[in-house]
């Protein structure tokens, strides 16, 4: 795809001492006379360039300091929004959604040995928002409904974190604009624009695997179908845990603060809003994707022992007081407890999921509505992945043998 990237900014110089400026400009010459060697056609080395972009370049600028950047000589690029081109260009799915997407761009670069280059904003799917940071005025444009939708990447990761494991810049870094600059000069033998090939192929290869930079379109239906191979778990790199678990500073300060309040505690997440849908068949019969679903995340249906833990609940069911029956055999804690910790700080629902996931994490036993893996405790043993089994809901105990 058409790769964007965003031209820094650079601050007007102070004014310096005469010495400075002089050793300053020594430094700058040659710093030239070494870019302009290495973009010679001849003897060029991809290492070289590369290693001199680390070197010289910081990726990211955060917090009023520079980090350096410690990632691999080579790029990998899927483009600027997850899922994009394809079908998810004028809208996003979930954010389950688009980090599976994530997580499998980041398992090729691991594959390749390349640094990922990461799209430095993240689309907020408007069913998963009520913060209310949506425009839906009809008088702006694509790209800026795009900003008005969406979120800076690391305002939900910490790309420091995940660079201990895959190496990452952002896609609005100086580093990001400088090996696009020099992976353009040098044409074929600096870039090459990938499509339907596999990563196997692309690491073996030596016309891609010597390449400072790979432009990759992935998959236009969603990038994690790259990832084909995910029912083969020897195959799977990053687990499920590796994302949630890559929550940017703040967020995990937050979710800290909120822990050390709660103490000793367990926890459960409680999905249901987007998940429990009814369609009547051709007989008015009312069928479920899940059908115990319903029946499962209902309180009189969750026990936890002992009576008497402190259980702090994440859901997006939106019926006020819906848990409160629980309240007679437990404590109960919700985010909402806690606005003066978050208020100041969440600015939409991807980072308040991202907090909670955080605190559930950190319980002493923690329960999801569905199973991951088998190791894990589930509310629910209906199946997340979507079956296409409309089948009849199941409301009570005694209808589970019918």
């Amino acid at each position: 795809m058409p790769m964007a990237f965003h031209r820094p900014t650079n601050p007007k110089p102070k004014p310096r001492s005469q010495i400075l400026f002089f050793t300053l400009a020594i430094a700058a010459i040659a710093l030239l006379y070494l870019f302009s060697t290495l973009m010679s056609t001849s003897g060029f080395s991809f290492s070289s360039s590369s290693k001199t972009l680390n070197m010289v370049f910081n990726p990211n600028n955060r917090n009023g300091h520079e980090r350096i950047h410690k990632g691999h000589e080579k790029y990998l690029y899927w483009g600027d929004r997850i899922d994009c081109p394809g079908k998810h260009c004028g809208f996003c799915e979930g954010l389950g959604h688009q980090e599976s997407s994530l997580r499998c761009a980041l398992e090729e670069a691991m594959f390749l040995k390349r640094t990922f280059v990461m799209p430095s904003r993240m689309c907020i799917n408007p069913i998963h928002n009520k913060k209310g940071i949506l425009h839906h005025s009809e008088n702006i444009s694509s790209e800026e409904r795009w900003a008005a939708s969406s979120c800076a990447m690391d305002s939900l990761y910490d790309m420091d974190l995940i660079s201990d494991t895959v190496p990452v810049i952002l896609d609005n870094s100086k580093l990001w604009y400088q090996v696009l600059s020099t992976s353009m000069k040098l044409g074929p033998r600096g870039v090459a624009h990938v499509e339907g090939i596999n990563r196997v192929d692309l690491k073996e290869d030596s016309h891609y695997s010597n390449l400072l930079l790979i432009n990759r379109t992935a998959s236009r239906l969603s990038w994690f179908m790259e990832c084909k191979d995910r029912n083969n778990r020897s195959a799977i790199m990053l687990p499920y845990s590796f994302l949630p678990s890559m929550a940017s500073k703040e967020l995990r300060d937050a979710a800290d603060k909120i822990k050390a309040l709660l103490g000793d505690y367990d926890a459960i997440h409680v999905r249901r809003g987007d998940k429990i849908k009814n369609r009547k068949d051709r007989f008015g019969v009312k069928r479920s994707l899940h059908p115990h679903l319903d029946r499962d995340t209902r309180p009189e249906f969750i026990l936890l022992d002992p009576p008497g833990r402190t259980i702090f609940i994440a859901s997006n069911e939106r019926t006020p007081g819906f848990f409160s029956p629980l309240s007679v055999r437990y404590k109960l804690a919700y985010s909402s407890n806690y606005s003066r910790i978050l208020d100041p700080l969440i600015k939409n629902n991807y980072q308040l999921f991202i907090v909670e996931r955080v605190i559930i994490m950190g319980a002493k036993t923690s329960i999801k509505t569905f199973k991951e893996d088998e190791t894990e405790l589930s509310l629910t043993d209906d199946p997340k992945k979507n079956t296409k089994s409309w089948q009849i809901p199941v409301y009570t105990m005694d209808e589970e043998g019918r």
